[in-house]
């Protein structure tokens, strides 16, 4: 399918060459800019499917770019976003998945661009509306301990089901993964939904539980 796109890069030849990539991937990128205020106005001008922003751009080169993502997507709930960053840096995915909304979000790293079928997948999906974190920072965040974390109250297989959740997987693409039925993923889920105490008439467990996960 073919998604209408705004681009936040600040370095001209990674601009280019995404959009580059994302026009050959059969998309129309309809701004392509070089900072986080310009993104903010092109996504309120042209509405778009989905809008990809890198964290760090100018002035201070820090994290104007997820500042920016955040301000949106806190301003418009049916705003998609996917940031790419240069680094895991799991704060950061989990300030930007703090925001209620009730559409698709993604954290990538930079150097998943390079692989093209994660890249195009991880872009159909967030505009699709499923949240798509990178599997490095989910590897990064499983090696973190903690003993006061409320994740110490899962098993150790409802954490691997959290784990793949926070990557964004559904039910049976995690049933496939860990080679259990679809059944006992869906039961899995219905315990860390209990254990992490998130309430049954709330309608975002699934994303409060990753956000549990991301900043224990």
């Amino acid at each position: 399918m073919s998604l209408r796109i705004v681009l936040a890069e600040d370095a001209a030849l990674m601009r280019a060459g995404l959009v580059s990539l994302l026009e050959g991937l059969g998309h129309a990128v309809v701004a392509a800019v070089g900072d986080g205020d310009s993104m903010i106005a092109a996504a309120r001008e042209h509405r778009p499917d989905l809008v990809i922003t890198d964290v760090r751009m100018p002035p201070s080169f820090t994290d104007e770019g997820l500042r920016a993502a955040v301000t949106l997507r806190a301003g418009d709930p049916s705003a998609a976003v996917l940031v790419l960053s240069q680094y895991a840096a799991t704060a950061y995915a989990a300030e930007l998945l703090g925001p209620s909304g009730r559409a698709g979000v993604g954290y990538l790293l930079k150097d998943r661009v390079g692989e093209i079928a994660d890249f195009s997948d991880a872009v159909s999906r967030v505009a699709a509306g499923e949240t798509v974190i990178d599997p490095d920072v989910v590897r990064q965040l499983l090696n973190r301990r903690h003993t006061t974390s409320p994740l110490e109250r899962l098993t150790t297989r409802e954490r691997e089901v959290l784990g793949q959740m926070a990557e964004g997987h559904n039910n049976p693409s995690i049933a496939r993964s860990l080679g259990v039925s679809d059944a006992a993923v869906a039961k899995h889920i219905g315990n860390i939904f209990t254990k992490l105490d998130l309430p049954e008439a709330d309608g975002h467990r699934r994303v409060l539980a990753v956000l549990t996960y991301l900043r224990s």
